[in-house]
């Protein structure tokens, strides 16, 4: 008779600069700010207009071409490292060991301590930019799990300091491994020419190892932060499968945005789009230098949380 082992809790990684992640996060954050506000004004233009300008100039809609040296960068190296292997490599360690066992409370501490005061634009904590988001949320009304979802979303930046090899498998956009690498991907398929799988026999093929249809939950979407919460909070909580999606797909701008992969989408993922559409403004557009009050707004959040989190210990 097999005996399961308890594997030991890893320690917080203290040599992890999480100023510097934060930072390449808010610039990346910033470009999908740009493109989304290009997209929202081409989809005016053409909307207002009896017929479609063919002579616009549509090179001012793509300006993550300006962006720093830093940022490109970046995608680089996230679109050359993000293979099949290194994702279910990162999806089996995940599933091999408990890293930590916090609170959702204590782990926004966590994350407020490892990633606090990095922002050059603003002078907010993380717990700060957490409650700004799902403030907004609540202001407009929105369901008290979106609230909370908005409170919880980038969690998940906590694997910086876990297992994460870097920067790439924690923040930026995502898009699927297994299949084709899409043009609707940040700086399209051109950037994956490093990538092994851009030659791979059935991963370079238009549906790779999917069969159209199959469901977003039969495909592999990039290792990184919103993934990672996904599966943290997935049997952990009670939150709706509206807000498990906000979760996992918030960064998954060629899906969302983009219109990529929807060869893959089976029942429900229509839903899940939706709500994803629905979220991603406050993603985007909550963060202000105006402060909330921690003090004041904790017990309210707290009693969220207590609502849709029932073991109140959280294995991370």
């Amino acid at each position: 008779m097999s005996v399961a082992v308890q594997q030991p809790m890893s320690a917080f990684r203290e040599d992890r600069d999480g100023a510097a992640l934060e930072e390449i996060a808010d610039e990346i954050e910033h470009i999908n700010i740009l493109k989304d506000q290009a997209k929202k004004e081409l989809e005016k233009s053409m909307a207002d207009a009896s017929e479609f300008d063919a002579e616009k100039d549509k090179t001012k809609f793509r300006q993550y071409e300006d962006a720093s040296d830093r940022v490109k960068n970046f995608y680089k190296e996230q679109h050359t490292k993000q293979t099949v292997a290194y994702n279910l490599k990162a999806r089996n360690a995940f599933h091999s060991k408990t890293r930590a066992e916090m609170t959702i409370w204590e782990a926004m501490e966590k994350l407020n301590t490892l990633i606090d005061e990095s922002d050059p634009d603003t002078e907010l904590s993380q717990i700060q930019h957490l409650l700004q988001s799902a403030e907004a949320i609540r202001r407009d009304g929105k369901p008290r799990w979106m609230q909370l979802t908005g409170l919880i979303h980038d969690l998940g930046k906590l694997l910086f300091f876990f297992d994460a090899q870097g920067q790439w498998d924690v923040v930026g956009d995502t898009f699927l491994v297994g299949c084709e690498f899409d043009d609707g991907i940040i700086y399209g398929k051109k950037s994956f020419v490093d990538n092994p799988d851009i030659n791979d026999p059935i991963y370079s093929t238009k549906h790779g190892i999917y069969v159209p249809g199959c469901g977003l939950d039969k495909v592999m979407v990039s290792w990184g932060h919103d993934e990672y919460l996904y599966h943290v909070v997935k049997d952990q909580s009670t939150l709706p499968k509206e807000a498990l999606a906000m979760i996992r797909f918030h960064s998954f701008y060629p899906w969302h945005s983009a219109g990529a992969y929807r060869d893959f989408m089976g029942p429900g993922d229509e839903e899940q789009l939706a709500a994803v559409k629905a979220f991603n403004p406050y993603d985007l557009y909550s963060k202000s230098d105006e402060k909330p009050s921690v003090e004041k707004l904790r017990p309210y959040y707290e009693e969220l949380i207590n609502e849709f989190f029932p073991t109140k210990v959280i294995r991370w």
